[in-house]
């Protein structure tokens, strides 16, 4: 692949992603939960709805830093989507778990993904998608 054709890609690929991300926002904040971000929901389906996840084991599923982290996480215990509290077995760990009204978020988010909600109707400025190879490789 030369030059133009790994640049060609690129754009497709970033574009795709940008188009993903709109469509998934679109889909998934609704006025149930217009008080939080795609970033938040994706906050509250890393921390996920089993047993209590400490900080640091989020911040690694998500990749940034505990201090990052923490920022949203304030807002996301503010809007009372969580709650954090200090592990009796060690102190200086924070274990995150959702709340009732962050379950029905992760759920939410949750079943946009089962359901299969990223449509073409839902990505416009998509260009369109043909399965055909040669057809691909023209674009590019």
């Amino acid at each position: 692949m030369g030059k133009s054709n790994n640049r060609m890609l690129n754009e497709l690929l970033v574009n795709l992603f940008h188009n993903v991300m709109d469509a998934e926002a679109k889909a998934v904040i609704t006025d149930e939960f217009k008080d939080i971000t795609n970033n938040d929901i994706h906050i509250l389906e890393a921390i996920g709805i089993e047993e209590p996840k400490s900080m640091s084991r989020i911040a690694g599923e998500l990749h940034v830093t505990v201090g990052t982290l923490t920022t949203n996480m304030n807002s996301l215990e503010r809007k009372g989507y969580l709650t954090r509290n200090r592990s009796t077995r060690d102190k200086r760990v924070v274990l995150v778990t959702l709340t009732e009204k962050g379950r029905k978020a992760f759920f939410h988010h949750r079943d946009f993904h089962r359901n299969g909600e990223v449509t073409r109707d839902r990505m416009p400025d998509f260009p369109p998608f043909h399965s055909n190879r040669n057809t691909c490789q023209e674009r590019m």
